[in-house]
């Protein structure tokens, strides 16, 4: 199974991968637990557009994270990213040197107009997508690191 609306930017849904016998299983399984969609071909239909026109727009996302993630480690005071986690679009960000809670860290980037998911104790996540080009990310990084001279006092 995976997600289609993470970095392929579809408003929902999933696609289910297997044999016939897997997938006619899975059908008596979601039924039995109510799940089901009448009208469910617009759905469909962004399901498609995500898969024919969204995917080789993700190494873009990508390599938005990477930038982003290397550039807090070179120049973002008190926070660090594990690079080789940087697999994909998600850049997880350790804001244990900055003395901040989870809660405070992200307070600070909100007040900088900058929105990170709570991964606690010690993390926060960034994603870059599709919306963000390089100078989003650039403008982001000016943003964190006004954020973290702010934590600093």
């Amino acid at each position: 199974m995976f997600c289609l609306s993470k970095g392929l930017s579809c408003p929902l849904g999933s696609v289910l991968c297997g044999s016939r016998d897997f997938i006619e299983q899975a059908n008596r399984n979601r039924k039995r637990l109510g799940g089901g969609m009448r009208q469910a071909g617009i759905i469909a239909a962004a399901g498609i557009v995500a898969l024919e026109q969204m995917i080789d727009r993700l190494a873009d996302d990508h390599a938005n994270a990477r930038h982003l993630a290397e550039q807090i480690n070179a120049t973002v005071p008190r926070l660090e990213v594990d690079i080789a986690s940087v697999e994909t679009n998600m850049v997880y960000v350790d804001h244990t040197a900055s003395g901040l809670t989870t809660a405070a860290a992200l307070e600070r980037l909100e007040n900088v107009g900058v929105i990170a998911s709570s991964r606690p104790p010690r993390h926060f996540r960034l994603v870059p997508n599709r919306h963000h080009d390089r100078g989003v990310i650039d403008e982001a990084l000016e943003r964190i690191r006004r954020a973290m001279v702010t934590a600093a006092g």
